[in-house]
């Protein structure tokens, strides 16, 4: 994830309306969300808007955008922060969260589940760059192994798919696993494809008339 304009940010709440006068707890966590907005905004960053935590935020988060997620809910709402990250999952972004509760083992689940930056106790403007940047950081390093993993897994399954493909050329036509694996590759130059989508066609052939 490489930015190089202005950051955008999109903040999530699970108060995503004016609470009722007569609800006190309401208005803290309304009040509380203001000064975490304000606060981004000091801190340099723009705010293309502020999300409910609903089965419109997908849609949402897909229109505008945004290049890192800012949850403002208590650090025990472990499934409305599942539901931001579920809300990601074909466009993944940093969600970082912050919280009025310090609580290790709720920590622990929302980094488990996709937070990679957990902030507790207030929003200094100060503080506020270093947090977004350790966020991105932390994200790329993560998207890269997840990276890196996926590709291994790969790698794996289409040399299993050439061993199959060799292994069957080995029974039915007598050969050793050399000739096996030239003869496979001598087809894949010819027709400009790929060892392993060589070994994949034979073997969905094999399949057709076995």
């Amino acid at each position: 994830m490489s930015v190089t304009h202005e950051l955008r940010l999109a903040v999530i709440t699970l108060s995503a309306h004016v609470p009722d006068l007569a609800d006190q707890e309401g208005w803290d966590e309304a009040l509380r969300l203001r000064d975490l907005v304000h606060g981004l905004r000091v801190g340099g960053y723009q705010i293309v808007g502020v999300l409910g935590a609903d089965a419109q935020l997908p849609d949402k988060l897909n229109a505008l955008a945004p290049d890192v997620l800012i949850v403002d809910a208590e650090s025990g709402a472990r499934d409305a922060i599942e539901h931001v990250v579920w809300a990601t999952r074909d466009a993944p972004r940093p969600i970082v969260l912050f919280t009025e509760e310090h609580d290790p083992a709720h920590m622990r689940e929302a980094v488990a589940a996709g937070v990679v930056a957990y902030v507790v106790a207030g929003l200094a403007p100060e503080r506020v760059r270093p947090i977004i940047d350790v966020a991105i950081a932390r994200f790329e390093h993560e998207q890269g192994l997840r990276g890196e993993l996926a590709r291994a897994k790969g790698q794996l399954a289409e040399r299993v798919v050439v061993d199959r493909a060799k292994a069957m050329l080995m029974q039915r036509h007598g050969l050793l696993e050399p000739q096996a694996y030239a003869r496979l590759r001598t087809t894949a130059m010819n027709q400009g494809l790929t060892i392993h989508e060589v070994a994949r066609r034979l073997l969905e052939l094999a399949d057709l008339f076995t």
